[in-house]
């Protein structure tokens, strides 16, 4: 059986300090189902969840243990390990709207889904496309946003740059228009081209996850930093060079020359959930266009003094862009009514008094 250095799995002090007594530390590499494959000094091992973690996660989805966290193993009398809690997560890429209804019988789109935790890197991995070599920006700062709230560094890949036949450097600028102070860089991991560009952000023993679209070549990158076929490809399309999904589950891969990396599934819905500040660091560029507003409350929507409509009207700044700043702060609001019952409780309220007045004044009448 392969052992493991817990320190090269990320292993540190403070997770040693919340270590309950007498338990085993293991960090999860893949789940299915009420049971983990996880990584532990003595190898590796397939654990079911203790009852208390399933009460846990019953009660709140984002408690479900997930890739890359860290575990407590309890070893019980028959010999084997049994997961029996998950250590306090650095970091974790949540997204929102996975679920269906929730215990109270409410809609469960409020509801969050970890990807990944304890990542210090999220690559956001934006193929081209092949027919017109553009990128899906809107994409791209939806989920930079979501990176940046899971308090990891996102980093934007532009993968398959081998099939580029014009304008690479024009995309790239657009991409990085799109992501202020974000790195951006081309891959073709076929010709390993910009492979050892991203590995150097892997370091020692940070841990990495890649997110994008079915055939971004995600796993293709893996196996590139993992020097070996540990992840399944298939075949890219003649026709757009683009690829078949075929990554069914995140797995976290320990590589070679050092640190991890997470493969993810390409990711067909992606919520935001708990949003705070993510949306605000991808837009960094309308925020300080905005404090330059006569009105500290200008809604941008054809008030006087409005900086960022003049920004729109001398071409400064993109119509597009705007609209997707506009689209990701509606969600963000909306998101928070579903997750925050206060703030749910405020709006309903709103609409009640609307509603009762419309009734007294007859302006529901037709």
């Amino acid at each position: 059986m392969t052992t493991h250095d817990l320190a090269l799995l990320g292993w540190t002090d403070s997770l040693a300090a919340e270590l309950p007594h007498d338990t085993t530390p293991a960090r999860v590499a893949r789940v299915d189902r009420g049971a983990a494959e996880v990584l532990a000094a003595d190898g590796q091992h397939h654990v079911k969840y203790s009852a208390r973690v399933r009460r846990a996660a019953a009660d709140d989805p984002v408690a479900l243990p997930c890739v890359g966290d860290w575990a407590a193993l309890t070893l019980l009398p028959e010999g084997r390990y049994e997961l029996d809690a998950v250590l306090p997560r650095t970091t974790a890429f949540v997204r929102g709207g996975v679920g269906r209804v929730s215990r109270g019988g409410l809609s469960g789109d409020g509801q969050g889904q970890v990807l990944a935790a304890n990542v210090d890197v999220v690559f956001v991995a934006e193929p081209s496309m092949h027919a017109a070599d553009f990128a899906d920006l809107g994409r791209i700062e939806r989920l930079v946003a979501l990176a940046w709230e899971s308090g990891g560094t996102p980093v934007v890949l532009i993968t398959k740059s081998d099939l580029f036949e014009r304008g690479l450097d024009e995309l790239l600028a657009d991409v990085a228009a799109a992501a202020p102070g974000v790195d951006v860089h081309a891959v073709s991991s076929l010709l390993g081209e910009g492979v050892e560009l991203v590995a150097s952000y892997l370091d020692g023993s940070r841990t990495a996850v890649v997110l994008g679209p079915s055939g971004a070549g995600k796993s293709t990158l893996v196996n590139a930093l993992a020097e070996g076929r540990v992840m399944e490809t298939q075949q890219v399309r003649a026709a757009d060079g683009r690829g078949r999904h075929t990554t069914v589950h995140r797995e976290l891969i320990p590589l070679p020359g050092g640190g991890l990396i997470i493969d993810t599934p390409g990711i067909r819905r992606v919520g935001l959930y708990g949003m705070t500040d993510g949306v605000d660091l991808v837009f960094s560029d309308i925020d300080e266009l905005a404090e330059r507003c006569r009105f500290a409350d200008c809604g941008h929507q054809g008030e006087p003094g409005c900086a960022v409509q003049a920004a729109l009207e001398s071409g400064e700044l993109p119509e597009r862009r705007l609209e997707s700043w506009f689209k990701l702060q509606r969600e963000a609001a909306w998101m928070a009514t579903r997750t925050d019952a206060r703030l749910r409780k405020e709006v309903q309220n709103k609409w009640k008094i609307i509603h009762k007045e419309m009734r007294r004044t007859g302006r529901n009448r037709p």
